[in-house]
């Protein structure tokens, strides 16, 4: 059978960066690039949201010398050219016999008959994940395991860690709390064990993520006793969605109070649960304050020169932040210290950031497989409500 020719548009490139290597199947075809193609990578480069799907891009075609790349045309002509038009002529002026331009772009579809090429969509498109969404917690069943990772063994996910293999085939329940799903189930695992000081969590919205970290953390700073852990501080970066508030009176804990309202819901929540009395000013839960003893949020702002021991961190929305910040603060983290990092680098709202550039994601690229760090992903049937799992459902 003979080798099929595959020109290949931006939006493919972009959609799938793995379209090359799916495409090529082996050595069963040829991959080839029009020179406009890449003038329009240069381009998109800089664009916020699109920017580390385009380098995955960039470096697929830079280390693969097999990839042909068409010269450019120039227009000698006075009508005007689209960049979709420019591919079309750099097809025909490479006298390229039958080649096939691969693209999901419907009007550039069309203009493939005025120039009898042969077209063909590609569905094989995935949206870009981050490094915190592409590790799940859960190591390959080929190669090494990934230190303090799980696997399935017989239906059953088994912790792997320097001490040896264990099984997880029984359920926590913390502060009056039982998981939903073996997946938060397993993030308690994490949280708990002595041997990991740093847990990460990604996951959408609902699933629970800082209600357990909230639970996890009650248990260790007021009843667990074989630990130093006495305080809770919630650390969480200021980043507003639609119109701004403008300026808030009052102090640091009035200024936070419209972000961490949900914090305080949730705390009562668990109160309900089981009393938590000495985390509240006076013993009582229905009033908006602390006891700053037992727990302190904190703005990401007020962290630089502190030395945290011995209490358990909550790092929420933790994909908003900068690695800067990231870095600043992890590295005010001293003894007896427990951190838990959580968020979903698909909500970034910094808009100095994105998927890939981001507190969260910085944390599972860099600290992945080692000692005392551990992360997970959460996911399940089961999130915040019916609304929330018909949104997730509906992908919109």
């Amino acid at each position: 059978m003979a080798k099929k020719n595959y020109v290949l548009d931006t939006n493919v490139l972009i959609e799938n960066p793995n379209c090359i290597k799916i495409l090529r199947n082996g050595q069963e075809n040829n991959i080839f690039i029009p020179y406009t193609v890449i003038t329009e990578l240069d381009k998109l480069k800089k664009d916020q949201r699109l920017g580390p799907v385009v380098a995955q891009a960039i470096h697929t075609i830079l280390n693969d010398n097999a990839i042909t790349i068409f010269p450019p045309v120039f227009n000698n002509s006075n009508r005007e050219l689209s960049p979709d038009d420019y591919i079309l002529e750099e097809i025909e002026n490479s006298e390229l016999e039958k080649p096939i331009l691969v693209t999901n772009d419907r009007i550039l579809q069309i203009k493939t008959r005025l120039y009898d090429i042969s077209c063909e969509g590609f569905r094989d498109s995935i949206p870009f994940r981050s490094d915190s969404q592409l590790f799940t917690g859960f190591s390959d069943d080929e190669g090494t395991p990934v230190r303090n990772s799980f696997k399935w063994e017989n239906g059953t996910p088994v912790f792997i860690s320097e001490s040896g293999p264990k099984p997880i085939g029984y359920t926590h329940e913390v502060w009056g709390i039982r998981p939903r799903t073996v997946y938060q189930n397993l993030a308690m695992e994490l949280m708990l064990n002595q041997d990991i000081n740093l847990v990460s969590i990604q996951s959408e919205a609902g699933y629970g993520k800082t209600f357990l970290a909230l639970a996890c953390a009650l248990y260790l700073a007021l009843e667990k006793k074989d630990n130093n852990c006495d305080k809770v501080y919630l650390v969480k970066p200021i980043w507003e969605i639609g119109a701004k508030m403008g300026f808030l009176p009052g102090d640091v804990e009035d200024k936070m109070l419209p972000y961490v309202r949900y914090i305080h819901d949730l705390i009562v929540k668990l109160h309900e649960q089981r009393p938590a009395n000495r985390i509240f000013m006076e013993g009582g839960s229905d009033r908006l304050r602390f006891n700053q003893k037992k727990f302190e949020i904190l703005p990401i702002a007020y962290v630089r020169g502190m030395n945290l021991e011995n209490c358990v961190v909550i790092v929420d929305e933790m994909q908003n932040m900068s690695r800067t910040e990231t870095r600043a603060l992890l590295t005010r983290m001293g003894e007896g210290v427990k951190c838990f990092c959580l968020g979903d680098t698909r909500q970034v709202d910094n808009p100095y950031l994105n998927e890939s550039n981001n507190g969260l994601n910085w944390v599972v690229k860099k600290l992945k497989g080692s000692k005392g760090y551990a992360h997970i992903v959460l996911k399940g049937d089961r999130s915040r409500g019916p609304i929330t799992d018909l949104v997730l459902k509906s992908g919109l």
